[in-house]
């Protein structure tokens, strides 16, 4: 056995193996990938709205103009859950995008009042779409829009706010139209809790801000519009849009100036019902006056139109005038109000002066007998309308007290009219009627024809003895002349005795004379008994109920 010592040698390790090149390569890429992969993604924006429908996380795209921008990665429910939390990444460079006017709103089928919208998302489902802002202050939390917006920030135009008392005239996307022709749209309503009144914010595209006139008024347009009053039946027909929709229209009314360009942003309009109410109050400078008329006023309305010998020179504006002092029941008398509108009269009536001397002419006009009345504008729909016109005849027994006022209004004075008058006449012709001596006239008459009788034989007598005379031979021997003056006298009488035909005419004219008067007795007598028959007609009487008789 060999026992000597072995000595170990010792020899260096091997520092890296080949194999280890491969695994430090790939976590390098990997991080460079990471590195580059974070570089290109955009910041992390919060969106905010009331339903998520359509929407999911890692699938529903962010586009702006349909090109993609980011992607809904997270969504989720509120902290009081009454709205959904979207959290999105946007990618890179989109930074500048995201600014405090920035809008987003969902894409998907819509039917409104500008048409179908969203049909591409039908096979691709619903994205959310970017309305870059302009702003210079950045922002990463936003409030989705429930709708597309009108008008984004780039559009060009002006926008108008009209106020109502009334809201749900208007809705978002209904179109603002100009003669007819779509200028822009409504594109916000809400409702004004301090004034109490509702808002609507219209967008009104270029270049047509440039019909806005500072005396524009705006009204609204349903698509027919009806109208039956005092100057008759009108119907207006618009678009196939505004049959659907409705709608608002404005012009500058006829008659009126046009003013000044709008030059301001967001301007304020009052909105009216129709066209005519917009057209009634474009004048700004009138002289109010009470009315008080003894007559109904059934058919009267307000906006009904004040009218001298035909042109329009104001209109009612309260029916009737409840006021404090004004007592109807106890005066017998309806007080109206009317508005005298004095560029009606005058284009030159806005300065004081004017209005002074227009004042003063109308008091001295109704001291000469100018007076206001009743009168019917329709019969059909029985609207009336008020006339003003001079009665001379007025100013000698008229109560008219220069200076008269009702609750602090100037009283114009007033005559009867219109169906009044009309059965005040009425009410004469048969007082006259009812005073004629029917009775004795037909008395006389039927004298008159015993009269006629007996004189027709007195001259048959006549015409005998003439003829008798004529044949005499004494006669005969007279000379020619004579002879030929009598047969003469002869054939004139002969012509108007019993058997002629004059005194057939005479005899007939006079017996139709007494049908006549005959069948007038029972029109007299329902005239005297009921003087209004002509009007109201007759009081049927009722048949007679067959009673039980006594036992």
């Amino acid at each position: 056995m060999d026992k000597s010592a072995t000595t170990a040698t010792m020899a260096p390790g091997r520092h890296l193996s080949p194999v280890w090149i491969i695994p430090i390569v790939s976590v390098l890429a990997a991080g460079w990938m990471v590195y580059r992969y974070m570089q290109q993604q955009g910041p992390e924006i919060h969106l905010t709205v009331q339903t998520a429908e359509g929407i999911v996380a890692g699938k529903t795209l962010i586009k702006a103009r349909s090109v993609k921008v980011g992607m809904v990665t997270d969504v989720k429910l509120g902290k009081n859950y009454n709205q959904i939390e979207l959290t999105a990444r946007m990618d890179g460079g989109t930074e500048r995008m995201l600014c405090t006017d920035t809008e987003f709103w969902v894409v998907k089928p819509r039917i409104g009042a500008g048409g179908v919208s969203g049909l591409e998302t039908l096979l691709s489902g619903p994205y959310i779409e970017l309305e870059p802002g302009h702003s210079e202050q950045k922002q990463a939390k936003f409030v989705m829009l429930d709708a597309p917006p009108i008008a984004g920030p780039d559009a060009k135009g002006i926008r108008v706010t009209l106020v109502a008392p009334e809201a749900g005239k208007l809705s978002v996307g209904d179109p603002v139209m100009y003669e007819g022709y779509v200028v822009g749209r409504v594109e916000a309503v809400g409702f004004d809790v301090d004034k109490r009144r509702a808002t609507y914010q219209l967008f009104v595209f270029q270049p047509y801000e440039k019909l806005l006139r500072t005396r524009s008024r705006f009204w609204l347009n349903s698509g027919v519009n009806v109208s039956f009053n005092a100057k008759g039946f009108n119907i207006q027909v618009g678009s196939l849009e505004t049959l659907i929709n409705g709608g608002v229209t404005f012009a500058v009314p006829e008659g009126s100036r046009e003013g000044r360009p709008i030059g301001t942003e967001m301007p304020e309009f009052t909105l009216y019902d129709n066209m005519f109410d917009a057209r009634a109050n474009i004048y700004e400078h009138v002289i109010p006056y009470a009315l008080l008329f003894n007559d109904s006023v059934r058919g009267l309305s307000v906006g009904a139109p004040v009218e001298y010998r035909g042109i329009r020179i104001g209109t009612v504006t309260r029916v009737p005038l409840v006021a404090e002092g004004a007592n109807a029941m106890k005066s017998g008398q309806i007080p109206i109000l009317i508005d005298i509108e004095l560029e009606r009269i005058d284009q030159l009536s806005s300065d004081t002066t004017n209005l002074a001397q227009i004042k003063q002419d109308l008091d001295n006009a109704f001291a000469k007998g100018l007076r206001a009345s009743l009168k019917t504008g329709n019969l059909l729909s029985g609207a009336l309308y008020i006339n003003i016109d001079f009665y001379p005849d007025e100013t000698q027994h008229s109560s008219y007290i220069p200076g008269a006022t009702v609750s602090g209004y100037e009283v114009i004075p007033t005559v009867d009219g219109g169906f009044a008058m009309l059965q005040q006449q009425i009410q004469n012709i048969l007082t006259k009627v009812e005073q004629l001596s029917v009775d004795k006239t037909v008395q006389q008459l039927n004298k008159t024809l015993v009269s006629f009788d007996g004189a027709g034989k007195q001259l048959q007598s006549t015409l005998q003895q003439l003829d008798t005379l004529l044949r005499q031979k004494e006669t005969q021997n007279l000379p020619q002349d004579v002879q030929i003056t009598l047969k003469q006298a002869r054939t004139t009488l002969g012509g108007y005795g019993p058997g002629s035909s004059g005194y057939a005419e005479i005899e007939q004219a006079l017996t139709r004379v007494n049908d006549v008067l005959k069948e007038l007795e029972p029109l007299l007598d329902t005239l005297n008994q009921n003087p209004d028959a002509l009007i109201f007609g007759t009081r049927e009487k009722a048949d007679p109920m067959p009673v039980k008789g006594a036992k």
